[in-house]
């Protein structure tokens, strides 16, 4: 079973940048697509974006698109989130996640392996 553990969240001021990373083990995820998602206290976890399995394809959620960027490095089973322009609003636990599906998802029920966060904090 593969497991997913998210690091290089933190405490970063308005405007700055954090990059988050998702790093597999006990399997490869070589063939997976790959989403990243974010809870914020008291707000459903929602969709930030997708990356395939090649890195060719991508997909962002209309609040980070032109902000966040999504990328994969598969020789190292790792995930990548370059966070630029952050805001207050962007407050969260980040999570990334595996799905088997063979097309780019928003659908959060659609993803059946999950990390354990990492949390961000944006300060104004």
């Amino acid at each position: 079973q593969v497991q997913l553990v998210e690091s290089g969240g933190g405490l970063v001021q308005a405007g700055g940048s954090l990059r988050l990373s998702c790093v597999a083990s006990g399997g490869t995820i070589i063939y997976s697509i790959m989403g990243w998602f974010r809870q914020a206290p008291g707000k459903e976890r929602e969709f930030v974006g997708a990356i395939s399995w090649t890195g060719g394809s991508t997909d962002y959620a209309d609040s980070v698109k032109g902000r966040f960027t999504i990328s994969r490095d598969n020789a190292i089973n790792t995930v990548y989130l370059q966070m630029n322009s952050l805001q207050p609003e962007d407050t969260a636990v980040y999570f990334c996640a595996a799905t088997s599906a063979r097309v780019l998802t928003a659908n959060r029920g659609s993803y059946n392996v999950w990390g354990q966060g990492t949390q961000v904090t944006v300060s104004s």
